[in-house]
């Protein structure tokens, strides 16, 4: 996997030369069981997100700039502090202090392949894990009264529940995705930075679109937000 994560960076450089711009977010994949389950991969994996491709609140997309897009129904965390090596590893207990906010987010993924999930993970991962952009709801600062274990995230397409999950789906507890994904940026010596978003995992198995459609996700505490697709 080491290979896959340097093939990514040195991707991220040619992507942000060609215009992208830079990378301003983090996603993990694998992070629930349903998404484990479907890509046949038993571990957390991470990508990172162009500022080009992030929306806020809600978005209005064409699928025609899309090979095949699927979404996914996520948290998101912003970090207010960077999170350096202290010595120990990260935790769910101890990371908390580094968040800023807590946001509901879809992740809109694109099958760059035939199959995507047929591919092994180093490719996913060196190809971001076929992240395609993020849309991001209101920033909760409060998130620390929330129950996050317990909050339940739904999926609407054209208003018709298509999927749900909760906190405890993202590896038993949302911060422990944030945990895994601050030791492994410092064991690859790049920590996260203050200011960055992160996608801690879908709880719902991603759905393609193959129509135009208007896709909604809905977090307790934590609001919705939508994309629409022409």
């Amino acid at each position: 996997m080491a290979e896959a994560y340097k093939v990514q960076d040195a991707i991220h450089e040619r992507l942000t030369a060609k215009g992208y711009g830079p990378l301003v977010g983090h996603k993990i994949g694998c992070t629930t069981k349903v998404m484990q389950e479907y890509l046949s991969i038993d571990h957390p994996c991470s990508g990172e997100v162009f500022e080009s491709t992030v929306y806020h609140k809600n978005a209005d997309l064409k699928l025609s700039d899309f090979h095949r897009i699927g979404v996914e129904c996520e948290i998101a965390a912003r970090l207010s502090s960077d999170l350096r090596p202290t010595g120990t590893p990260y935790n769910r207990e101890n990371i908390g202090d580094a968040v800023g906010a807590l946001m509901a987010g879809i992740e809109l993924v694109d099958d760059r392949y035939d199959n995507y999930p047929s591919f092994p993970a180093p490719t996913l991962v060196a190809d971001d894990f076929f992240n395609a952009g993020v849309v991001l709801g209101k920033e909760n600062k409060a998130w620390k009264t929330l129950d996050l274990q317990n909050l339940k995230g739904v999926m609407l397409i054209g208003g018709e529940e298509v999927g749900r999950g909760k906190g405890s789906d993202i590896l038993g507890h949302p911060m422990e995705a944030l945990a895994w994904l601050a030791n492994q940026s410092i064991s690859q010596e790049k920590p996260l930075q203050a200011g960055t978003f992160i996608m801690l995992g879908s709880v719902v198995k991603t759905v393609h679109l193959e129509k135009p459609a208007e896709v909604t996700i809905r977090f307790d505490e934590l609001g919705e937000v939508s994309v629409k697709f022409a």
